[in-house]
């Protein structure tokens, strides 16, 4: 049985077959309607969502299973060791996604489930999310070799998700990420990036645009901080740090990389209005791709 936690679980020709099955599935959705027929994914949620909770519903019922969604803080599992709860609700599922504060209770909930586990974003990770970004980029490439990806904001979960993928298909990444999130710091992972070529590190976008192929951006704060009276003055502290790097006409100085952002957006922080809304913006098929690759996944870990 495999989970996915991290995405580090799986090699690169995983992640290949899962995004190419993902395309296959998008264009021609009638021909999967059976494929998971009366399968169970249990979605349990510690963190709001909308892509995530969406996405995974419309996935399993496309693919002829259902879905139960279950909130954390209103379930014993706020109350009660995980280990316990683990092992009842994996017999009352064939899957589980679970999208939770901290990856260290998603381990413990993989530990003990009797079903796989899919990581649908945590502090340190958000491997579904990769997973729809390189899909992405594959519908235009069709390859990953000589493909340059450059990410702009904060080093965070999907920066740590993007390097493993990085490392595992071959892309180029430059990382322009002036601020770390101290809670999303992998020592490991970027270990393995000093000894690679394929991440590097910038001071600007004006160093890499030319040569980016794609350009990525995320927000700066947190979901659950963004209205966060108590967070205002961090919040403030990052806007003013990062609002240089916004991506907007002006930073692009007239090239034209494929614009993506996982969403939510926060349009005049960092990115521009124009630029979600432009010609080269690829932000909602990004989006909708989180569906078919959730459908490839949840495929590949049921029936391979």
């Amino acid at each position: 049985m495999k989970h996915l936690l991290t995405l580090k679980e799986f090699s690169g020709g995983d992640i290949l077959e899962i995004i190419q099955q993902g395309i296959k599935m998008k264009e021609n959705k009638e021909d999967y309607f059976n494929l998971c027929k009366n399968k169970g994914l249990l979605l349990l949620f510690q963190k709001t969502s909308t892509r995530t909770n969406l996405s995974f519903q419309s996935a399993i019922n496309q693919l002829g299973g259902y879905s139960v969604d279950l909130n954390w803080n209103s379930s014993n599992f706020s109350i009660s060791p995980i280990q316990y709860e683990a092992r009842y609700v994996s017999r009352n599922c064939d899957l589980i996604m679970a999208r939770l504060k901290k990856h260290e209770d998603l381990k413990e909930l993989a530990k003990y489930s009797s079903v796989p586990v899919i990581n649908g974003c945590c502090e340190k990770y958000h491997p579904t999310q990769t997973l729809a970004d390189v899909m992405t980029i594959y519908e235009y490439k069709q390859t990953f070799d000589g493909v340059t990806v450059t990410f702009v904001g904060v080093h965070n979960n999907v920066v740590n998700s993007l390097i493993i993928a990085s490392l595992k298909l071959g892309f180029k990444l430059n990382l322009i990420t002036p601020i770390i999130n101290d809670d999303s710091w992998d020592d490991e992972l970027m270990k393995e990036v000093k000894q690679s070529d394929l991440v590097q590190s910038f001071d600007n976008i004006e160093e890499v645009i030319q040569d980016t192929d794609f350009i990525y951006t995320d927000t700066w704060v947190d979901m659950e901080y963004f209205n966060n009276e108590e967070f205002v003055k961090e919040k403030d502290e990052r806007i003013n740090k990062m609002i240089k790097f916004q991506i907007n006409k002006e930073i692009l100085n007239n090239h034209k990389p494929l614009i993506m952002h996982d969403m939510p957006i926060h349009p005049g922080y960092e990115i521009s209005e124009d630029i979600i809304e432009s010609e080269n913006s690829i932000i909602y098929q990004q989006a909708e791709n989180r569906m078919h690759v959730e459908k490839a996944l949840i495929n590949f870990l049921l029936n391979s």
